[in-house]
């Protein structure tokens, strides 16, 4: 067996949780070596995405790791993750890029050296090289969330976007198509702005705080990631208003503020199977089967009535 590398990057977060050590391989005596490289280390969406890679390893027998950057904005660091991944000659890396061009270098030059990437979650643009991707059809996704929340404020009114990371391909892309959707349907509808949180909660709550004061007939908000979306969420609580919060991803505290009402709705992913359908493909990859190139792994509209139960 293979000497496990050890990663000496400051500042960066080794999450594996526990583990999981290869018993066997398709290549001789070594183990297959697979790591997830995540955008941060503190959203719920990619612990759950790491618990699905983690169950998918351990049942074919591969070992596995789960890196970030210790902050929640740090691509340099995750290209760092990415240069290390290549020097310990690892089989498999699945990559959530945090800006959809910054991580295309390393990318190709990790399968360049006969590493597998599959991009998880986050989109590359069209064109870009990578062995498979695995994540929520965005797009669509985004688009029902522009009707759920039009719909809720009669078509018409003032309101705003609170997003994550600027360029991130997920984020970007869940913005556009929200923005395109309403542009083409609802023309009583204004977006008054955008504003970019880096998914911190606090900043969102501060973000959406300032729309409010701004614009006093606001009628809804739309949040791109989970972080976005509590933030916000947690501010209109506070302000006591009766505003519209359409957003993304379940977490306790999304689905805490969905039950009490102050959210109307989040799309709900589902990271875990991003993971394991990740891993797979890699596995599968290597073995010489065929995969799809985008493998939507699905997404539900989380309300009052349903939430509890996604």
């Amino acid at each position: 067996m293979k000497k496990r590398f050890l990663f000496a990057v400051v500042g960066l977060i080794l999450l594996a949780s526990l583990p999981v050590f290869a018993q066997k391989s398709s290549f001789g005596n070594d183990p297959i070596k697979a790591m997830f490289i995540a955008m941060d280390a503190q959203d719920i969406h990619w612990l759950k995405l790491n618990r699905g890679a983690q169950q998918q390893s351990a049942k074919v027998k591969i070992d596995y790791v789960m890196m970030a950057p210790a902050g929640k904005v740090d691509t340099a660091q995750q290209i760092a993750i990415m240069e290390d991944a290549i020097t310990a000659k690892y089989d498999i890396v699945m990559v959530a890029p945090q800006f959809a061009t910054s991580m295309i270098p390393s990318i190709n030059k990790a399968r360049a050296a006969g590493i597998k990437v599959i991009v998880v979650d986050s989109p590359l643009p069209a064109g870009s090289a990578y062995d498979a991707f695995v994540g929520t059809d965005n797009g669509a996704a985004a688009r029902i969330a522009a009707d759920t929340l039009a719909k809720a404020i009669g078509g018409t009114g003032k309101i705003a976007i609170v997003n994550a990371q600027p360029g991130a391909g997920t984020t970007m892309l869940r913005e556009n198509e929200f923005k395109a959707q309403i542009a083409a349907k609802y023309p009583g509808i204004t977006i008054v702005g955008t504003q970019y949180s880096d998914g911190d909660k606090a900043k969102a709550l501060n973000i959406a705080t300032d729309f409010m004061r701004a614009n006093p007939d606001l009628k809804g908000f739309y949040g791109c990631n989970e972080g976005a979306t509590v933030g916000t969420g947690n501010a209109v609580k506070q302000s006591g208003k009766k505003i519209v919060v359409v957003g993304w991803d379940k977490s306790p505290e999304s689905q805490a503020l969905v039950l009490d009402g102050t959210i109307l709705a989040v799309m709900v992913q589902n990271p875990t199977a991003m993971g394991t359908k990740g891993i797979q493909a890699g596995i599968d990859l290597l073995n010489g089967k065929a995969v799809k190139k985008d493998d939507d792994s699905g997404c539900t509209v989380g309300t009052r009535a349903n939430i509890a139960k996604l």
